[in-house]
């Protein structure tokens, strides 16, 4: 199973993405993580980009497909993938087509989690309120202008791939304002029958 989970900061993404790497023990590709193992081991890809990190710069698409073609190679991805936070752009989920095509693997399913944008702002309020009531570090994303700005990212430059999906056939998508659990059924029902 290959799916990429879309929707907005603060929709949901991880909370979900976590649960599926439970129950069908694929990995959850953040491309975050993967820049950061990819530095570590010292690959190729890794040092060119930790030369563009140390410089304060941000890493290239070329760099980042480079290190997401290289981490789909690893044996826990025979099974499949789940990538969250990537493609974030056109020119990027051009790029994963490209990769799957020249492995001869196919794209299972693209589920966009639809939110309220306003609610959301009001989500985020509340996990910043309940981490500080736990005595926790509030993440800096956690901030209503910080995220904003995030949500404005998001529509310029990632809400372009819902009608690329779409017309390609592979957008589902879910509620993501039910509740937790009602949206990990959902996304259940859509993988049961997109393998069907």
């Amino acid at each position: 199973m290959r799916l990429i989970l879309l929707g907005p900061p603060g929709a949901g993404k991880g909370t979900q993405a976590q649960r599926l790497v439970d129950k069908h023990g694929i990995p959850q590709l953040s491309t975050g993580d993967m820049l950061r193992a990819s530095v570590q081991a010292g690959t190729e890809v890794g040092k060119r980009a930790k030369a563009v990190m140390d410089a304060g710069e941000l890493v290239s698409d070329a760099i980042v497909n480079a290190i997401v073609a290289e981490r789909i190679d690893q044996p826990d991805c025979a099974k499949g993938f789940i990538l969250d936070g990537y493609p974030r752009t056109l020119v990027q989920a051009d790029a994963v087509e490209a990769m799957l095509a020249e492995r001869g693997i196919a794209l299972d399913t693209v589920i966009e989690l639809v939110v309220d944008d306003k609610a959301l702002v009001g989500r985020i309020v509340k996990r910043a309120e309940e981490a500080q009531a736990a005595g926790q570090p509030v993440r800096k994303d956690d901030n209503p202008a910080v995220f904003e700005e995030r949500l404005r990212e998001y529509y310029k430059k990632t809400a372009p791939l819902i009608g690329y999906y779409y017309a390609k056939g592979k957008l589902k998508t879910v509620d993501g304002m039910a509740n937790i659990d009602a949206v990990t059924a959902e996304i259940g029902r859509v993988l049961a029958a997109a393998a069907k």
